[in-house]
Protein backbone atom coordinates (compact mmCIF):
# COMPACT_ATOMS: atom_id res chain seq x y z
CA UNK A 1 0.00 0.00 0.00
CA UNK A 2 1.67 3.11 -1.20
CA UNK A 3 1.65 6.18 0.99
CA UNK A 4 0.35 9.29 -0.72
CA UNK A 5 2.59 12.31 -0.67
CA UNK A 6 1.31 15.10 1.55
CA UNK A 7 -0.16 18.03 -0.30
CA UNK A 8 2.16 20.96 -0.64
CA UNK A 9 1.27 23.79 1.66
CA UNK A 10 1.10 27.03 -0.31
CA UNK A 11 3.51 29.63 0.99
CA UNK A 12 2.58 33.24 0.60
CA UNK A 13 5.34 35.09 -1.16
CA UNK A 14 5.53 38.77 -0.47
CA UNK A 15 5.47 40.78 -3.67
CA UNK A 16 8.73 42.51 -4.43
CA UNK A 17 8.92 46.06 -3.25
CA UNK A 18 8.67 48.60 -6.00
CA UNK A 19 11.35 51.20 -6.11
CA UNK A 20 10.01 54.68 -5.77
CA UNK A 21 10.49 56.37 -9.09
CA UNK A 22 11.81 59.89 -9.18
CA UNK A 23 9.38 62.18 -11.01
CA UNK A 24 10.79 63.60 -14.27
CA UNK A 25 10.65 67.20 -13.05
CA UNK A 26 12.50 66.28 -9.85
CA UNK A 27 15.11 64.38 -11.87
CA UNK A 28 15.67 67.44 -14.06
CA UNK A 29 15.90 69.60 -10.94
CA UNK A 30 18.51 67.26 -9.42
CA UNK A 31 20.57 67.40 -12.62
CA UNK A 32 20.43 71.20 -12.61
CA UNK A 33 21.44 71.39 -8.94
CA UNK A 34 24.34 69.01 -9.57
CA UNK A 35 25.46 71.12 -12.54
CA UNK A 36 25.28 74.33 -10.53
CA UNK A 37 27.28 72.79 -7.68
CA UNK A 38 29.91 71.52 -10.12
CA UNK A 39 30.19 74.99 -11.65
CA UNK A 40 30.58 76.51 -8.18
CA UNK A 41 33.38 74.10 -7.20
CA UNK A 42 35.25 74.41 -10.53
CA UNK A 43 34.65 78.10 -11.15
CA UNK A 44 38.33 79.08 -11.25
CA UNK A 45 39.17 76.25 -13.65
CA UNK A 46 36.32 76.60 -16.15
CA UNK A 47 35.84 80.36 -16.44
CA UNK A 48 37.38 81.52 -19.73
CA UNK A 49 38.44 85.00 -18.53
CA UNK A 50 39.08 86.89 -15.34
CA UNK A 51 36.00 88.68 -14.02
CA UNK A 52 37.93 91.96 -14.02
CA UNK A 53 39.47 91.59 -17.51
CA UNK A 54 38.36 94.49 -19.71
CA UNK A 55 38.00 94.46 -23.49
CA UNK A 56 36.61 97.84 -24.48
CA UNK A 57 36.77 96.95 -28.16
CA UNK A 58 34.19 94.20 -27.49
CA UNK A 59 32.00 96.38 -25.29
CA UNK A 60 28.34 95.26 -25.25
CA UNK A 61 29.07 92.44 -27.70
CA UNK A 62 25.98 90.25 -28.21
CA UNK A 63 25.94 86.54 -27.31
CA UNK A 64 26.29 83.76 -29.87
CA UNK A 65 22.54 83.18 -30.23
CA UNK A 66 22.13 86.85 -31.17
CA UNK A 67 24.88 86.95 -33.78
CA UNK A 68 27.93 87.32 -31.56
CA UNK A 69 31.21 85.42 -31.63
CA UNK A 70 32.29 82.35 -29.69
CA UNK A 71 34.99 84.42 -28.01
CA UNK A 72 32.23 85.60 -25.65
CA UNK A 73 29.41 83.00 -25.83
CA UNK A 74 27.09 85.00 -23.56
CA UNK A 75 28.27 88.42 -24.71
CA UNK A 76 30.00 91.18 -22.78
CA UNK A 77 28.86 93.93 -20.44
CA UNK A 78 29.28 97.70 -20.55
CA UNK A 79 33.00 97.44 -19.75
CA UNK A 80 33.75 94.58 -22.11
CA UNK A 81 33.87 91.97 -19.36
CA UNK A 82 32.88 88.44 -20.31
CA UNK A 83 29.35 87.69 -19.08
CA UNK A 84 29.94 83.92 -18.97
CA UNK A 85 32.98 84.28 -16.71
CA UNK A 86 31.15 86.63 -14.37
CA UNK A 87 28.13 84.32 -14.35
CA UNK A 88 30.25 81.33 -13.32
CA UNK A 89 31.87 83.24 -10.45
CA UNK A 90 28.49 84.73 -9.48
CA UNK A 91 27.00 81.26 -9.12
CA UNK A 92 29.76 80.29 -6.71
CA UNK A 93 29.39 83.47 -4.68
CA UNK A 94 25.60 83.28 -4.44
CA UNK A 95 25.67 79.61 -3.42
CA UNK A 96 28.38 80.32 -0.83
CA UNK A 97 26.26 83.07 0.70
CA UNK A 98 23.10 80.96 0.62
CA UNK A 99 24.74 77.87 2.14
CA UNK A 100 26.47 79.90 4.85
CA UNK A 101 23.30 81.78 5.76
CA UNK A 102 21.19 78.59 5.79
CA UNK A 103 23.64 76.84 8.11
CA UNK A 104 23.75 79.81 10.48
CA UNK A 105 19.94 80.06 10.58
CA UNK A 106 19.51 76.31 11.15
CA UNK A 107 22.17 76.17 13.88
CA UNK A 108 20.80 79.20 15.73
CA UNK A 109 17.21 78.01 15.47
CA UNK A 110 17.94 74.44 16.58
CA UNK A 111 20.02 75.55 19.59
CA UNK A 112 17.35 77.99 20.78
CA UNK A 113 14.61 75.42 20.15
CA UNK A 114 16.45 72.80 22.22
CA UNK A 115 17.03 75.32 25.01
CA UNK A 116 13.33 76.14 25.10
CA UNK A 117 12.38 72.45 25.15
CA UNK A 118 14.90 71.56 27.85
CA UNK A 119 14.45 74.37 30.37
CA UNK A 120 10.80 75.29 29.70
CA UNK A 121 9.45 78.00 32.02
CA UNK A 122 10.74 81.51 31.50
CA UNK A 123 13.48 80.35 29.10
CA UNK A 124 10.85 78.93 26.78
CA UNK A 125 8.79 82.09 27.06
CA UNK A 126 11.81 84.26 26.23
CA UNK A 127 12.73 82.14 23.20
CA UNK A 128 9.17 82.14 21.89
CA UNK A 129 8.99 85.90 22.40
CA UNK A 130 12.13 86.27 20.24
CA UNK A 131 10.55 83.96 17.66
CA UNK A 132 7.39 86.06 17.51
CA UNK A 133 9.43 89.27 17.31
CA UNK A 134 11.53 87.90 14.45
CA UNK A 135 8.44 86.70 12.58
CA UNK A 136 6.81 90.12 12.92
CA UNK A 137 9.89 92.10 11.85
CA UNK A 138 10.11 93.04 8.13
CA UNK A 139 13.50 91.48 7.43
CA UNK A 140 14.23 93.50 4.30
CA UNK A 141 13.90 96.78 6.22
CA UNK A 142 16.11 95.41 9.01
CA UNK A 143 18.74 94.29 6.50
CA UNK A 144 18.73 97.64 4.70
CA UNK A 145 19.14 99.48 8.00
CA UNK A 146 22.02 97.31 9.24
CA UNK A 147 23.94 97.39 5.95
CA UNK A 148 23.45 101.14 5.54
CA UNK A 149 24.61 101.86 9.10
CA UNK A 150 27.48 99.39 9.55
CA UNK A 151 28.70 99.24 5.97
CA UNK A 152 29.05 96.04 4.02
CA UNK A 153 31.44 93.13 4.14
CA UNK A 154 30.99 89.52 3.09
CA UNK A 155 31.05 88.03 6.65
CA UNK A 156 28.56 90.64 7.87
CA UNK A 157 26.34 90.03 4.85
CA UNK A 158 26.30 86.26 5.36
CA UNK A 159 25.70 86.64 9.10
CA UNK A 160 22.84 89.06 8.47
CA UNK A 161 21.16 86.70 6.02
CA UNK A 162 21.69 83.93 8.59
CA UNK A 163 19.23 85.74 10.84
CA UNK A 164 16.52 85.21 8.24
CA UNK A 165 14.21 82.31 8.98
CA UNK A 166 15.86 80.99 12.14
CA UNK A 167 12.52 81.20 13.95
CA UNK A 168 11.16 78.39 11.76
CA UNK A 169 13.92 76.04 12.86
CA UNK A 170 13.41 77.10 16.49
CA UNK A 171 9.70 76.23 16.35
CA UNK A 172 10.37 72.90 14.63
CA UNK A 173 13.23 71.93 16.98
CA UNK A 174 11.27 72.87 20.10
CA UNK A 175 8.15 70.97 19.05
CA UNK A 176 10.02 67.86 17.96
CA UNK A 177 12.24 67.87 21.05
CA UNK A 178 9.18 68.04 23.32
CA UNK A 179 7.61 65.23 21.30
CA UNK A 180 10.78 63.14 21.63
CA UNK A 181 10.72 63.63 25.39
CA UNK A 182 7.11 62.48 25.50
CA UNK A 183 7.96 59.31 23.56
CA UNK A 184 10.21 58.15 26.38
CA UNK A 185 13.50 57.31 24.71
CA UNK A 186 15.06 60.65 25.60
CA UNK A 187 14.03 60.27 29.24
CA UNK A 188 15.37 56.70 29.28
CA UNK A 189 18.77 57.82 28.01
CA UNK A 190 18.78 60.64 30.54
CA UNK A 191 18.08 58.19 33.38
CA UNK A 192 21.10 56.15 32.27
CA UNK A 193 23.27 59.13 33.14
CA UNK A 194 23.65 60.84 29.76
CA UNK A 195 24.24 64.57 29.86
CA UNK A 196 21.68 66.90 28.21
CA UNK A 197 24.22 67.63 25.46
CA UNK A 198 24.52 63.94 24.65
CA UNK A 199 20.75 63.42 24.76
CA UNK A 200 19.99 66.19 22.29
CA UNK A 201 23.05 65.80 20.04
CA UNK A 202 23.21 62.00 19.84
CA UNK A 203 19.59 60.94 20.21
CA UNK A 204 17.08 63.76 19.59
CA UNK A 205 18.85 65.55 16.73
CA UNK A 206 19.30 62.45 14.48
CA UNK A 207 15.59 61.66 14.84
CA UNK A 208 14.52 65.13 13.69
CA UNK A 209 17.30 65.67 11.14
CA UNK A 210 15.11 64.68 8.19
CA UNK A 211 12.53 67.34 9.02
CA UNK A 212 15.23 69.98 9.49
CA UNK A 213 16.90 69.10 6.17
CA UNK A 214 13.60 69.45 4.34
CA UNK A 215 13.04 72.81 6.04
CA UNK A 216 16.49 73.95 4.88
CA UNK A 217 15.77 72.97 1.28
CA UNK A 218 12.51 74.92 1.39
CA UNK A 219 14.15 78.01 2.95
CA UNK A 220 17.23 77.92 0.68
CA UNK A 221 15.48 79.55 -2.33
CA UNK A 222 14.27 82.39 -0.11
CA UNK A 223 17.84 83.18 0.91
CA UNK A 224 18.99 83.18 -2.73
CA UNK A 225 16.20 85.59 -3.65
CA UNK A 226 16.91 87.78 -0.63
CA UNK A 227 20.62 87.96 -1.51
CA UNK A 228 19.72 88.78 -5.09
CA UNK A 229 17.36 91.54 -3.99
CA UNK A 230 19.89 93.17 -1.66
CA UNK A 231 22.65 92.91 -4.28
CA UNK A 232 20.26 94.36 -6.85
CA UNK A 233 19.83 97.38 -4.56
CA UNK A 234 23.61 97.75 -4.26
CA UNK A 235 23.83 96.59 -0.63
CA UNK A 236 24.98 93.04 -1.24
CA UNK A 237 28.25 91.81 -2.72
CA UNK A 238 30.49 94.73 -3.62
CA UNK A 239 32.88 95.10 -6.59
CA UNK A 240 35.22 93.69 -7.71
CA UNK A 241 33.38 90.55 -6.54
CA UNK A 242 30.13 89.66 -8.22
CA UNK A 243 26.96 87.68 -7.52
CA UNK A 244 23.80 86.86 -9.42
CA UNK A 245 21.88 89.76 -7.90
CA UNK A 246 24.84 92.06 -8.51
CA UNK A 247 24.82 91.18 -12.21
CA UNK A 248 21.07 91.78 -12.42
CA UNK A 249 21.51 95.15 -10.72
CA UNK A 250 24.17 96.29 -13.17
CA UNK A 251 22.29 94.93 -16.16
CA UNK A 252 19.09 96.85 -15.49
CA UNK A 253 20.61 100.04 -16.93
CA UNK A 254 21.24 98.27 -20.25
CA UNK A 255 17.98 96.32 -20.45
CA UNK A 256 16.97 97.81 -23.79
CA UNK A 257 20.43 97.87 -25.41
CA UNK A 258 22.05 94.73 -23.96
CA UNK A 259 19.40 92.52 -22.30
CA UNK A 260 21.75 89.53 -22.16
CA UNK A 261 23.61 91.11 -19.23
CA UNK A 262 20.50 90.77 -17.09
CA UNK A 263 18.78 87.74 -18.61
CA UNK A 264 21.57 85.20 -17.97
CA UNK A 265 21.79 85.67 -14.16
CA UNK A 266 18.01 86.06 -13.94
CA UNK A 267 17.51 82.70 -15.65
CA UNK A 268 19.99 81.04 -13.29
CA UNK A 269 18.21 82.51 -10.25
CA UNK A 270 14.81 81.30 -11.45
CA UNK A 271 15.99 77.80 -12.41
CA UNK A 272 18.03 77.30 -9.23
CA UNK A 273 15.30 78.41 -6.84
CA UNK A 274 12.72 76.37 -8.74
CA UNK A 275 14.93 73.27 -8.70
CA UNK A 276 15.64 73.49 -4.98
CA UNK A 277 11.93 74.01 -4.26
CA UNK A 278 10.97 70.96 -6.34
CA UNK A 279 13.56 68.79 -4.59
CA UNK A 280 12.48 70.09 -1.19
CA UNK A 281 8.83 69.28 -1.84
CA UNK A 282 9.79 65.81 -3.08
CA UNK A 283 11.94 65.14 -0.01
CA UNK A 284 9.14 66.26 2.27
CA UNK A 285 6.76 63.83 0.61
CA UNK A 286 9.31 61.00 0.84
CA UNK A 287 10.43 61.56 4.41
CA UNK A 288 7.12 62.49 6.05
CA UNK A 289 5.39 59.20 7.05
CA UNK A 290 1.98 60.90 7.27
CA UNK A 291 2.08 61.70 3.54
CA UNK A 292 2.98 58.19 2.35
Amino acid sequence: MSATAPAAIPVAVAPPKKRAKIPPMVAIALVWIAAVLAIAFLADQIRPYSITALDLRARLAPPVFMGGSWAHPLGTDELGRDVLSRLIVSIRMSLLIAFGAAIIAATLGVVLGFLAAHFRGWVEQAVMALVDFQAAMPFMILALSVLAFFGNSLPLFIGLLGLHGWERYARIARGLAISAGAQGYAAAVRQLGATPWRVYARHVLPNIAATLIVSMTLAFPEIILLESGLSFLGLGVQPPMTSLGNMVGYGREYLTRAPWILLSPSAVIVLTTLSVSLVGDWLRDRLDPTLR
